[in-house]
């Protein structure tokens, strides 16, 4: 998929046809938030590679580290959830598991510590942002659906100064249809007059799509190996957030 052009009245859907986003009236738009509103990938691969950097010196020879990590992940999600929390603990197993339990306890302790860090990293929004929410709130109902852990999610929604934006702030366990639905019977929207904003077309797109939604997609640079998936949809796409308002004939 590549980014496409934008005018002021029409926009192409990733591949063929053309839809008129101006013609739809939407009641409510949603804003995922990692990696659409701010930066959360780039703290979780950089300590991805430094989790390498310190197990690979104690694991056999020939294992992929770095996919064996992603393994354990994957086991771990429908018990721990996502978020810097359930990475830290998989973390800790996995490098337990690779080794054989040959991991010093220095390395256990560092890699709790990188967690800890990431927890404390201050939000850093992306550029654009601010000025994108506060055209489009003018004109529509917004909210926020955004997954992980409660705690962690919840200061960076209330330290990223955009909370003042959103009639609704979502931490949701999962962003499956059936989420999608139950929120916006809360919010009072029919899904054809919904529309969702995000970088994962795993969490943000397909579901949206499956109940009668609309979304646009904003890929970020960055995606974790989980949030992949295969698809045949067609959606839309945007290179950048900041052409958002355009899309919806705000501009």
């Amino acid at each position: 998929m590549t980014p496409h052009d934008v005018d002021a009245t029409h926009f192409e859907l990733t591949g063929f046809e053309r839809i008129d986003f101006e013609r739809i009236d939407f009641d409510v738009i949603g804003f995922d938030a990692d990696d659409t509103l701010w930066q959360s990938e780039d703290g979780f691969r950089s300590n991805e590679l430094r989790f390498v950097d310190l197990v690979a010196p104690y694991a056999p020879e020939g294992v992929d580290v770095k996919s064996a990590l992603t393994a354990v992940e994957r086991k771990n999600l429908h018990t721990f959830g996502y978020g810097v929390k359930a990475f830290a603990i998989s973390m800790v197993e996995a490098a337990i598991t690779i080794t054989g339990g040959a991991v010093p306890t220095d390395v256990i302790a560092e890699l709790v510590e990188m967690a800890r860090t990431q927890l404390e990293e201050p939000v850093r929004l992306l550029p654009h942002v601010p000025e994108v929410l506060a055209k489009v709130a003018a004109h529509h109902r917004l909210v926020l659906i955004t997954k992980g852990d409660l705690v962690h999610q919840t200061h960076k929604i209330t330290t990223s100064g955009l909370a003042h934006h959103f009639e609704h702030l979502e931490v949701v366990l999962e962003k499956d249809a059936e989420t999608y639905a139950r929120l916006l019977a809360r919010f009072g929207v029919e899904p054809q007059r919904f529309l969702m904003v995000g970088n994962s077309v795993r969490s943000d797109i397909l579901p949206v799509m499956a109940l009668g939604g609309h979304a646009v997609h904003v890929p970020y640079h960055l995606l974790w190996e989980l949030e992949h998936v295969d698809h045949d949809e067609k959606f839309a796409e945007l290179s950048s957030i900041s052409e958002l308002p355009a899309l919806l004939g705000l501009e």
